[in-house]
């Protein structure tokens, strides 16, 4: 009898056990087909509504680029001022070192003009100022100057005769 009891048991078991296995099976299978119907609803709203989506998009993609385009024209404006400022500064330096350059060639020049007894723009100056000053005194100086005297006017020339033949 014991036998028959175990036999018995066992069949309660295994059936308590398929039917434990049976309900887990259907809700596993009704919540695959519940998550099926989910995703075909899904996909038909996005069917349906897919050209307003597409259309955000592309509208949220122009934006994206415009402030992209506008950044970017930002920094290439700065870097170019920077540069530009750059180029600024080494002109300068350039242009600061040719004019020490030139004075100091035009220094040497006059020094070698000077050796070779070539009066300078100064003496040259200096010279025409004793000479109007100078000028002056013998101005101040000299006696008033007697009007010349009237020439007879030039006589006209003699008109030419011409001879025809012997």
């Amino acid at each position: 009898m014991v036998k028959k009891l175990q036999k018995m048991a066992e069949k309660k078991t295994a059936s308590a056990a398929n039917l434990l296995d049976s309900q887990l099976a259907h809700s596993v299978k009704e919540s695959a087909q519940q998550i099926w119907l989910a995703g075909m609803g899904a996909f038909a709203k996005a069917q349906a509504e897919g050209g307003k989506v597409f259309e955000a998009l592309v509208k949220e993609g122009v934006s994206l680029q415009k402030k992209t385009q506008g950044l970017a024209e930002e920094r290439l404006s700065a870097v170019t001022g920077k540069m530009t400022a750059m180029a600024d500064g080494m002109s300068h330096k350039a242009g600061a070192q040719w004019d020490k350059l030139e004075s100091i060639f035009e220094e040497r020049v006059a020094k070698t003009l000077n050796k070779m007894g070539v009066p300078s723009s100064k003496d040259i100056d200096a010279l025409i100022e004793r000479i109007d000053g100078l000028s002056a005194k013998v101005r101040d100086k000299a006696p008033p100057a007697k009007p010349a005297a009237r020439k007879p006017a030039a006589k006209a020339p003699a008109k030419r005769v011409v001879r025809k033949g012997p």
